[in-house]
């Protein structure tokens, strides 16, 4: 999985990203290593981890996150 590894060379191993995200650096690895597909619910956390170098598209395109990005940025900019 070619995008979880420019996010983990981006933070610096699976250990940090691990810590980061409250997880363990075996399930990090897993990911890593297509074992295990990656938690929808940590995508977000990975992106902001990276500065948006890694985005939740790369990281699971199976998820519609142009439906989520969108509801979620009308909910907050009405808000504002």
């Amino acid at each position: 999985m070619e995008s979880m590894h420019k996010a983990l060379e981006v933070v610096g191993g699976a250990a940090k990203l691990a810590s980061m995200l409250g997880v363990t650096t075996q399930a990090v690895c897993f990911w890593r290593d297509g074992a295990r597909r990656i938690p929808a619910e940590h995508c977000p956390s990975i992106e902001r981890a990276t500065a948006g170098a890694v985005r939740c598209e790369d990281l699971r395109p199976d998820v519609d996150w142009a439906y989520l990005r969108g509801t979620c940025g009308t909910e907050h900019h009405e808000a504002a």
